[in-house]
């Protein structure tokens, strides 16, 4: 009953993580963004990020690993596991999510704007893809 739990709890945070991902996405495709659209962006780059880390640590729980209740435990096993590739990609982005607590300089925004655009966006869409073709995600 236990990893029944474990499986549908995965399932329903891979739905939020989607629906997180969808609202990230479309705030990325804005071209110019302003201020307040920028911290839109970033507001929405938390939420999928914390969002991602929890389903790592739910999928690997359905899947039998424990002492994935961090998020460096749970990445580090999503990267041990094959989860996730770009391992040092994501214990970079969980070093710089402290980053995003400066949208009011309109200067670090724009900074982590870009690392969120270049850099994170991809690497939480790639998490996705793989979770995606797990059977009844």
């Amino acid at each position: 009953m236990m990893a029944e739990n474990q499986d549908v709890r995965w399932k329903k945070r891979f739905q939020n993580f989607e629906k997180s991902l969808l609202l990230l996405e479309g705030a990325l495709a804005l071209k110019s963004p302003d201020i307040y659209q920028r911290a839109g962006l970033i507001q929405f780059f938390e939420t999928t990020f914390e969002l991602s880390w929890k389903l790592m640590k739910d999928y690997l729980e359905a899947e039998g690993f424990v002492e994935v209740s961090s998020p460096r435990a749970a990445i580090k096993k999503a990267f041990e596991t094959d989860l996730i590739e770009e391992g040092h990609i994501w214990m970079e982005l969980l070093q710089d999510r402290n980053l995003t607590a400066h949208t009011y300089d309109e200067d670090t925004a724009s900074k982590v704007g870009e690392l969120i655009k270049q850099k994170y966006y991809p690497v939480i869409r790639k998490l996705y893809e793989a979770l995606k073709q797990v059977p009844d995600a």
